[in-house]
């Protein structure tokens, strides 16, 4: 989907007409990730003007956060581009000259598995012995294979077996097993190599899914996720210049940072308004400052007379009038504030939605080394544990989060990043690690190391980075996906505006959802994001079209 450009300076546009000829509509947009900034910048090209973006944190980006780390730059959040053909931001670097220094190493074709570079994965077991490069690469051919069939439920509408528990988890762990077992050619140490390290690929599909568990991944629903045709990329000069890009041409008086939303009233009369701020000026006590009086009240009414549908309650008192608000916040704090956040409540459907839809924590880990301890050809070192083989999905007691750190990647090239790692961890672990302090999260990291490698010489990181999307109380976890029991319905639901009916007493469109959660295909991509804030501009710019249209019929 591309975003409406239209010029605002033609006279024979109708949209740019109408906008000059009728009362500016009022936009607040709530969330400054990709997906409110695409949107935010679609507006303003199609020449809405009275845009505001609130935005809780004190930056910009959402779940895209680049780190300066020395010469280079490192990824807390996004980190691919997925895909190149059509892709938006794709298309946004490089007219850019963004992946003008993107490496081989940073460009993977084909399905990537976190990072994919050249050179080769180490398999360790926890006895400190890496698995022969012949039987890994054996068992990945495997797994690969039942993967392709995980993906023709939904694409060839292939029937769920109920043995699967309709669960991604569960019917590749059947599957891959029996095939394991009933393989005659192998000794019985090679199959339970195998069977350790399919719960190890489970847990890489977990951090890649953003979910707990596999086991919570629906199976009918999988295949519908959406890969763009074409290379993935790393961007060297970090991701964050895909949001300087989309924030480059908004003006800095449409966007307020450190402005966290206390709750949304739409359907909301003029006077509704009148009587909640005089309630909270009546109830509040004079504590000296002398800017009470205007943020208990909002800003002033741009438009005497026109009653705004909705009411943007800030955490600070303030309340924005508005016609239309986008709201970009992530599927996790839906789950966690929607009650809050919405007067009156959401409609059932969509709160059924909200909570079928899963969203999880995928963590980031960066150890740096003054001296690499790997060999030049390793790319990540891969921790099976041998006593997991016979398991169904391992849940571990809170001192055993450690286990749920499926690998490190080496980060390529050296010359740019030093000697790094990259650890991976998802699901409540990664929010058991994320409550660790530093020294204790490098100490079990160095332990672990240690132990798979059979080095007891390896010494402890120089510098910790990692992320903490979790605990984060903006974001509250990394990115969604399609949970047991829901579907790409639930998606577009979520997406759906507000309010529903058509009624000519409510005016339409008043409250739009964007985010990665609410692009069908695209969901959990960076991208998606992007796609969703300008199909939700979209909506505006032909709701505003429309209206013209209607007021400019000639008389019969």
């Amino acid at each position: 989907m591309q975003s409406c450009e239209i010029s605002s300076d033609s006279t024979d546009d109708p949209l740019s007409r109408d906008l000059r000829t009728r009362r500016q509509p009022r936009i607040v947009v709530i969330g400054a990730g990709l997906a409110g900034l695409a949107a935010t910048k679609s507006l303003l090209e199609s020449g809405f003007t009275d845009v505001t973006v609130l935005e809780a944190s004190d930056r910009v980006g959402g779940r895209v956060q680049s780190i300066q780390h020395g010469q280079t730059t490192l990824e807390l959040g996004a980190t691919w581009i997925h895909g190149a053909n059509g892709n938006p931001v794709y298309h946004l670097a490089e007219d850019n000259g963004l992946l003008e220094h993107t490496t081989d190493g940073e460009r993977s074709v084909g399905r990537i598995s976190l990072y994919t570079k050249n050179g080769v994965a180490h398999y360790q077991t926890n006895s400190g012995t890496r698995i022969p490069k012949d039987l890994v690469e054996e068992f990945s051919d495997l797994y690969n294979e039942v993967y392709e069939l995980t993906q023709e439920f939904f694409q060839n509408g292939k029937p769920v077996c109920a043995e699967s528990q309709n669960s991604v988890g569960v019917f590749t762990r059947d599957v891959v097993r029996k095939k394991i077992t009933l393989d005659p050619d192998d000794s019985e140490s090679t199959k339970r190599l195998k069977l350790s390290m399919l719960q190890q690929y489970l847990k890489v599909e977990s951090c890649e899914s953003s979910s707990p568990s596999m086991d919570e991944v629906s199976l009918s629903e999988f295949g519908e996720w959406t890969e763009i045709p074409g290379a993935h990329h790393v961007i060297p000069g970090g991701f964050m210049k895909i949001v300087d890009l989309l924030a480059q041409d908004i003006p800095s008086r449409m966007m307020r940072l450190g402005k966290p939303v206390r709750r949304v009233h739409w359907n909301f009369s003029a006077q509704q308004q009148e009587e909640i701020a005089h309630g909270d000026n009546n109830n509040r006590h004079d504590d000296g400052d002398h800017n009470d009086d205007q943020r208990c009240h909002g800003e002033p009414n741009p438009n005497p007379g026109h009653a705004y549908p909705i009411s943007v309650e800030c955490e600070d008192l303030e309340s924005l009038p508005a016609d239309h608000v986008i709201v970009t916040a992530s599927l996790g704090v839906l789950k966690n504030r929607h009650e809050a956040l919405f007067s009156p409540s959401l409609p059932e459907d969509k709160v059924l939605a909200i909570e079928k839809l899963g969203i999880s924590t995928t963590d980031k880990i960066f150890l740096e080394f003054s001296d690499p301890f790997w060999s030049p050809e390793c790319n990540s070192i891969q921790f099976v544990w041998e006593d997991e083989a016979q398991l169904e999905q391992p849940v571990y007691p809170e001192e055993l989060w450690y286990r749920k750190i499926c690998s490190f990647d080496v980060l390529y090239p050296p010359e740019r990043y030093g000697h790094m790692l990259s650890g991976w961890i998802c699901g409540q672990e990664a929010l058991l690690m994320e409550r660790c302090d530093d020294e204790t999260v490098a100490e079990t990291c160095t332990k672990l190391l240690r132990r798979f490698t059979g080095n007891p010489n390896i010494p402890k990181p120089r510098r910790i980075l990692r992320s903490s999307w979790g605990s984060n109380p903006y974001i509250r976890g990394s990115y969604s996906f399609t949970r047991v029991g829901s579907s790409g319905g639930d998606v577009e639901k979520l997406a759906m505006p507000l309010p529903y009916t058509k009624s000519t007493k409510a005016p339409p469109l008043q409250v739009l959802f964007a985010g990665e959660a609410t692009h069908r295909k695209y969901y959990s991509t960076t991208h998606g994001a992007l796609l969703s804030g300008q199909r939700e501009a979209t909506r505006l710019t032909e709701l505003y079209q429309d209206l013209h249209k209607e007021t400019t019929k000639p008389n019969m």
